[in-house]
């Protein structure tokens, strides 16, 4: 019964575990020592919207902005380079009515083209705090829930394998997002709460299917049985895994700037939650010691009810 097994997944999974490993500890190191560019939607500021009849020149806007005081302010294209994105940080004492007119001032001033705002938003510094904390406390919330369902559903070693590598899969996501300072918001958040869906919906096909393994093999080792169950879903584990990426990659290309750190987040967590449903959370399992008599279910002693009239 062990003949169709191909790929030797389990085989590898001491240097998987120590690649992980690494790749792990290297993005708690980046987000602890370099940490996330949060976005506005977490530490409040103004945003600024303006147009430009000619392409804009990113350095004169920063240059001029800098001079009327606005050091931390972030200037970007958005959609095309006659539109402009500006992020202004909070600072005391100044009048959210005024400052708009004072931005549009200053632009005008240091460029000959027509300046049109397009839109101003404002997020207050208590308003980020406190979603920065509902962003955490959500994605607690998350792994908590999982950790219920997957150890009524299969077995309390599965729910604890499952919750590493959804752990795995966040921590690499954010770290990413540390290395290259993307701007993290309440977008980006969303999406590492739907990579964590992702990941757990792909590992609980490869979970059901090494627990329905399990229970047909019965002389094959637990490492031969989920190394089976592996090569059986790796199809459809790669097939859903393409399709998805082909969207992601239509949506970066083509969305827009305003869904880029979106698009990007889940790229990075299907192409780690994929590797992780195949090396992290099988290889959790197995390093915890599963095993045929944990899934199949004991047999009931009849004798007494077939004895009795």
């Amino acid at each position: 019964m062990l003949e169709g097994r191909n790929i030797d997944f389990m085989g590898k999974r001491r240097i998987s575990a120590i690649v992980s490993t690494v790749l792990v500890l290297a993005s708690i190191l980046l987000i602890v020592f370099r940490g996330l560019n949060l976005g506005l939607d977490f530490t409040g500021g103004t945003l600024v919207e303006v147009g430009y009849e000619q392409p804009a020149d990113l350095d004169s806007i920063r240059n001029a902005l800098e001079a009327k005081g606005f050091e931390r302010a972030s200037v970007q294209y958005f959609g095309t380079s006659k539109e402009v994105l500006i992020r202004l940080a909070p600072r005391e004492g100044e009048n959210r009515s005024m400052l708009s007119d004072e931005v549009i001032h200053t632009l005008q001033e240091a460029s000959d083209d027509k300046v049109e705002m397009r839109r101003v938003e404002f997020v207050g510094p208590q308003v980020g705090e406190e979603l920065r904390e509902d962003g955490g406390l959500a994605m607690l919330y998350a792994l908590f829930g999982i950790l219920i369902y997957v150890a009524f559903r299969f077995e309390y070693r599965f729910s604890f394998a499952s919750i590493i590598a959804l752990v795995h899969d966040v921590v690499l996501t954010l770290g990413f997002f540390a290395a290259t300072q993307m701007e993290f918001d309440l977008t980006v958040l969303a999406a590492v709460l739907a990579v964590i869906g992702y990941s757990l919906n792909d590992t609980i096909v490869v979970f059901d299917r090494i627990r329905e393994n399990f229970r047909k093999v019965r002389k094959g080792t637990p490492e031969e049985v989920i190394n089976i169950s592996i090569n059986q879903t790796i199809s459809r584990t790669i097939i859903t895994s393409l399709t998805t990426l082909l969207v992601l990659v239509a949506l970066f290309l083509l969305g827009g700037e305003i869904i880029h750190s979106f698009s990007v987040a889940l790229i990075v967590g299907v192409v780690v939650g994929t590797y992780s449903s195949i090396y992290i959370a099988s290889n959790a399992v197995l390093a915890m010691g599963v095993s045929q008599k944990d899934l199949i279910p004991e047999e009931r002693d009849d004798s007494e009810l077939d004895s009795m009239p």
